[in-house]
């Protein structure tokens, strides 16, 4: 194709959706983005059109200005984290996108969109700062602006505190501080500039995905965030007699061996392999090694006391919004209150609270069946440690969810609630021990959340890197979580899917 073929192109392409009729113009940007960028690479149309995008700002009413500003930045973000042509070409517009910025009400869309673009441009952090420092931004979007803006100090490197913003993590104390150090401190120079590229695609893609969504749907709903009690490292977690947990020994079997446990006064013991498990602060290790690592396990249940709590009160509501789609608030907690308590239906047995994270869905379980029939189960020490202080009388265990400590047909009841995609190279399995461990009649509930549809919605959730998910967001097919119930001889009954969220009821059939 020649250069001049190539721009009349562009032309007709960029002036399809500008020129569109207000219901044409979604259904003409569609085919005008996946003409310049497919999931997150560029095509070569990309940077003869770039000149034409932001011509058209100048022209196109508000609406319109939004979704061409939105598709500049993901133009500038497919090089990151170079700056290549089509970046430069991109940031020749920066002075109309700041006089654009400075005079677009706060928190509408436009408004939105422009904070997402003009994070793609560091060598301009100053001049782009001096204008958000008139625009009022909350904190969260401000804080995610100057960490977009910034640049890696390798004598200093500040990491993985940046979702839902570095606002949040700012509430750290000092302790909490050295510790996140610590780690830091111990990594290799290729990692730490590895994981600050992941970091600054992370706060990239959620101020992408607010904009986008912003742009299609309006102004996104406040979000509903919780608060952090005051902490204390050092307060001792609240003891539970092993008769917690005897209560339900015939559920149990040791992970190693299969055989039963035994819950005697003065520990837990496989009768089998001989393994004798550590139980700290009502929490029962059951991961592989525990025999001998007892002294480690008091260790980790002391690191980072606090961020089961930072998880459930700021990390867990912005989620909800980047994998479920819920900018709106369409679901709310209250919402997914409602649905435990009206579909978990356990028949006789315990029932699991299965990567219990810390522990608010726990609590809604225990109004809906008792305390004494709920066993909260996770892999994490602060997560448990954290359930463990909110819900004194519920035991807890450590344990994998691909290898769940339980005999066949042992339980009454399952949830998974907002944690299947926690782990998903093992989801199937989880979901296949869940059915082993249900007993006839009994159900299993869970809230995760697919891949949206739309390319970009799609891209800005899997732009999210989080600790253990080096590969970025990893969600479901709604076909696979089904198939893998089907596998696992459970019966779908209830099945709703509000944005991409996925909330089932299964049953073992009797």
């Amino acid at each position: 194709m020649s250069v001049s073929t190539a721009h009349s192109t562009v032309a007709e392409l960029v002036r399809s959706f500008t020129d569109a009729d207000p219901g044409r113009a979604g259904a003409e940007y569609g085919p005008l983005v996946k003409a310049l960028w497919n999931d997150g690479a560029l095509t070569g149309l990309a940077l003869p059109a770039v000149p034409e995008l932001v011509a058209q700002l100048a022209e196109v009413d508000d609406e319109r200005k939004g979704h061409l500003v939105v598709l500049l930045g993901l133009l500038a973000e497919a090089e990151y984290p170079a700056a290549g042509e089509v970046t430069a070409a991109v940031r020749e517009g920066l002075d109309l996108y700041l006089d654009l910025w400075s005079r677009s009400p706060n928190g509408e869309p436009l408004s939105t969109a422009l904070a997402y673009l003009v994070a793609h441009f560091p060598d301009d952090r100053d001049r782009i700062l001096a204008v958000a420092a008139g625009r009022e931004l909350d904190a969260d979007d401000l804080t995610r602006l100057e960490r977009a803006l910034d640049r890696l100090d390798p004598d200093n490197p500040v990491l993985g505190r940046v979702f839902p913003s570095p606002a949040v993590w700012a509430l750290m104390d000092g302790d909490e501080r050295e510790f996140d150090q610590s780690w830091i401190r111990a990594l290799p120079a290729e990692q730490i500039q590895s994981n600050w590229e992941k970091d600054t695609r992370t706060v990239l893609a959620h101020a992408g995905a607010k904009a986008y969504w912003a742009v299609c749907n309006g102004t996104p709903a406040p979000v509903v965030t919780g608060s952090v009690p005051p902490r204390d490292a050092n307060e001792p977690l609240p003891g539970l007699d092993v008769e917690a947990f005897g209560r339900h020994a015939d559920a149990f079997r040791c992970p190693s061996c299969h055989a039963g446990l035994d819950f005697a006064s003065e520990g837990i013991r496989c009768t089998g392999c001989s393994t004798e498990y550590a139980v700290a602060g009502g929490i029962l290790n059951l991961l592989e090694g525990a025999e001998r690592n007892g002294d480690d396990f008091l260790y980790r249940l002391a690191e980072m006391p606090s961020m089961g709590l930072f998880y459930e009160a700021y990390a867990r509501p912005n989620f909800l919004r980047i994998a479920g789609g819920n900018w709106g608030g369409q679901v709310t907690p209250a919402d997914e209150k409602s649905y435990i308590l009206e579909h978990v239906r356990p028949v006789a047995g315990p029932v699991l609270d299965l990567a219990a994270g810390a522990g608010t869905w726990t609590a809604m379980l225990t109004e809906a069946v008792g305390a004494e029939r709920v066993i909260a189960l996770d892999m994490y020490p602060p997560m448990l440690s954290a359930l463990r202080r909110k819900l004194v009388e519920v035991p807890a265990v450590m344990a994998s969810a691909a290898v769940l400590p339980f005999d066949d047909a042992s339980l009454g009841a399952v949830i998974c609630w907002n944690a299947l995609q926690a782990f998903p190279d093992h989801a199937a399995a989880a979901i296949a021990e869940v059915g082993r461990c249900l007993r006839p009649g009994g159900t299993f509930t869970l809230l995760t959340f697919n891949m949206a549809e739309d390319p970009i919605a799609r891209y800005f959730q899997a732009s999210h890197y989080f600790p253990g998910h080096q590969e970025g967001m990893q969600l479901f097919e709604p076909g696979d979580i089904k198939r893998w119930l089907t596998d696992a001889g459970l019966v779908v009954h209830e099945e709703s899917r509000p944005g991409t969220f996925i909330i089932i009821t299964a049953q073992r059939p009797e």
